[in-house]
């Protein structure tokens, strides 16, 4: 099972980036650093064929440093892709933009020619926050939520550089469910198209295979179950998440762990690497595969079944037509009769 969340104004979005690409020199791509590969949106890199990419992993203050090296890495060498780690807080990212763009598209930047760049990314990766501090002042809405751009905007940052800010997309169909749960984990999910309950539990098995003492940290644990339910249950024992009776509200616990994971509070991280990805899409590659050989097998048992129902049909109708000439004939026999 996995998480989806395609609100209708993201269909439109997506006709509308389809529309402008072609008037678009550079895509700013705003990734999450903690979900390099989850928070791309696939869609984004068919819509934008060869028009080159910086990938700007924000919030970088709460990734894992060590593992976004990794990506970092993997990325390096394309001619298309430049990617950097990034913080719409701290001013000399900003101010780096304009010569990460001009790296990529030397051939444009004058009041003649200015580069034309399309600001873009999944909900609630910060894209607004990006312009606004582009742009030195407040000009897109900023939430803590997702989706809180909902239209296309054309601002001039100087004279030989522009920016078109596009609603934040996720793609009608997230094949992943393992990423579909990293990006409800991290927050690019609104709330209320998740099970709380749920999304915490994946996010402790996660911390509790990838960053047990940071875990055990954070909540002054002694020791530790690999439940992750019953981690669940002693964090909400120990944060006051009780009903009555002292029983622990398991969805309010879940509030607080995934509170801790998207601010932060547990420490830095990052939820995939590479080479995870890799081993996750060859899985998806191989359910879909499995799933269409079964689609055909269907399909080809149904073949003798319709067959059998074309023949009886054929059959029906023949003796019908039969019957039907009799029927004639012995009238016209009973008409010559009374002649």
């Amino acid at each position: 099972m996995s998480v989806q969340w395609y609100p209708g104004h993201m269909n439109k979005a997506r006709r509308e980036i389809e529309e402008v690409m072609t008037q678009v020199d550079i895509v700013i791509e705003v990734l999450d650093a903690r979900i390099p590969d989850s928070s791309q949106n696939p869609m984004l890199n068919t819509l934008r064929g060869d028009v080159p990419v910086l990938r700007l992993l924000n919030k970088k203050d709460l990734a894992d440093k060590s593992r976004l090296d990794l990506w970092l890495e993997h990325w390096r060498g394309s001619e298309t892709v430049l990617a950097h780690p990034f913080s719409t807080l701290d001013k000399a990212d900003v101010g780096r933009i304009s010569q990460w763009v001009s790296q990529m598209v030397p051939h444009r930047g004058s009041a003649e020619k200015p580069i034309r760049a399309m600001i873009a990314g999944i909900p609630n990766v910060g894209k607004s926050s990006l312009m606004n501090a582009l742009l030195g002042r407040r000009v897109a809405k900023v939430g803590d939520e997702p989706a809180v751009t909902k239209a296309q905007q054309k601002l001039k940052v100087t004279n030989g550089f522009q920016i078109l800010d596009t609603p934040g997309i996720l793609w009608p169909k997230i094949e992943n469910p393992d990423a579909s749960y990293r990006l409800a984990v991290t927050g690019a999910v609104r709330d209320t198209a998740i099970d709380y309950e749920d999304v915490a539990l994946v996010g402790l098995k996660f911390f509790i295979a990838d960053y047990l003492d940071a875990l055990m940290t954070r909540y002054k644990l002694k020791d530790i179950s690999t439940d992750p339910y019953d981690v669940l249950r002693v964090i909400g024992s120990k944060r006051g998440a009780l009903r009555s009776g002292g029983k622990v509200d398991m969805h309010k616990a879940a509030e607080v762990f995934l509170n801790d994971v998207r601010t932060g509070a547990i420490g830095p991280y990052v939820m995939e690497t590479p080479e995870m990805i890799a081993h996750e899409e060859r899985l998806v590659e191989e359910a879909k595969a499995k799933k269409e050989a079964e689609r055909q097998a269907r399909l080809a048992a149904a073949v003798p079944q319709r067959q059998q129902a074309s023949n009886r049909a054929y059959r029906n109708n023949q003796t019908q037509q039969t019957d039907d000439q009799a029927q004639s004939t012995k009238h016209d026999e009973n008409t010559n009769d009374k002649q």
